[in-house]
């Protein structure tokens, strides 16, 4: 059983929600990242979603494109995430950490490491599970071959829009569990239905049958609290990069935890 399966278990047995925050490696400092790792554990996250720098995001919206071009300034790439990542485990050999990127820099990174570097070098530095957003399941079988015969579970967006053909594609190959983008459009946009999350996950459940994250729009404690009744995970990524942004230093890894405890206490109500 992989650790993020072993999470999903644990807090299914407690009936409690998995909140999964998302920050972009490197940013706002290229050290700063597995500080802010350790402050999300200790704030109640169960996973934390690791975001790769990326020159061009298409699922990205400015918020969190700004926060991967800061990162990119500061060299961050992916072999940099990875070593973020053992840093990381050196303290916290427990909480899933899923890499949250493209396959630009997946595929550049294997060039110079040999077909399924990526995957053996992700595992070998800690890492639980990824999530490659212009990776289709119908166009990945060798990546999802490396990442599974590494003990990597690869994960999937699912969408408004998404289908019930395409919801069985994905279902056939996606583990750990499944991220539902909760409206059409980019990171970061404030137009949450929750209504229609609560309409669309039964649909979802019909064919997925691991947990089911939902992300895109989730802001606040109420935000928050109003998707966990209905999903089994809650992503939040734009308002984390908002909380850090313009913090100093010294404030970041309080102010993160501050934000992160009141959305922890929000799903446990």
């Amino acid at each position: 059983m992989s650790r993020i399966q072993a999470t999903f278990a644990k807090l299914a047995q407690d009936k409690r929600k998995a909140l999964i925050p998302y920050i972009t490696a490197g940013f706002p400092f290229a050290d700063i990242t597995p500080a802010l790792m350790h402050a999300m554990v200790e704030a109640g996250s169960d996973v934390i979603e690791l975001g790769v720098p990326f020159s061009d995001p298409m699922a990205d919206g400015p918020v969190i494109q700004k926060a991967g071009e800061q990162a990119l300034a500061q060299g961050v790439g992916l072999a940099q995430v990875l070593a973020m990542v053992r840093s990381f485990r050196e303290r916290d050999n427990t909480t899933p950490v899923v890499l949250m990127g493209y396959a630009n820099p997946v595929e550049r990174y294997e060039l110079g490491h040999g077909q399924g570097g990526f995957a053996r070098d992700a595992a070998a530095a800690g890492v639980d599970g990824v999530l490659i957003v212009d990776y289709p399941p119908e166009e990945c079988e060798t990546f999802a071959a490396d990442l599974k015969k590494n003990g990597l579970d690869l994960i999937f967006l699912l969408a408004p829009t998404s289908t019930d053909q395409r919801i069985q594609q994905v279902a056939r190959v996606a583990s750990g569990y499944v991220y539902y983008v909760s409206l059409k459009g980019v990171t970061g946009a404030g137009n949450l239905d929750t209504a229609a999350v609560e309409e669309a996950l039964p649909r979802i459940r019909k064919h997925v049958k691991i947990p089911v994250g939902v992300g895109f729009g989730i802001r606040d404690e109420a935000s928050a609290r109003a998707v966990g009744r209905v999903a089994d995970a809650v992503v939040i990524g734009t308002k984390v990069i908002q909380v850090v942004e313009d913090q100093p230093r010294e404030k970041i890894p309080a102010a993160l935890s501050a934000f992160l405890s009141g959305i922890r206490a929000a799903l446990d109500s």
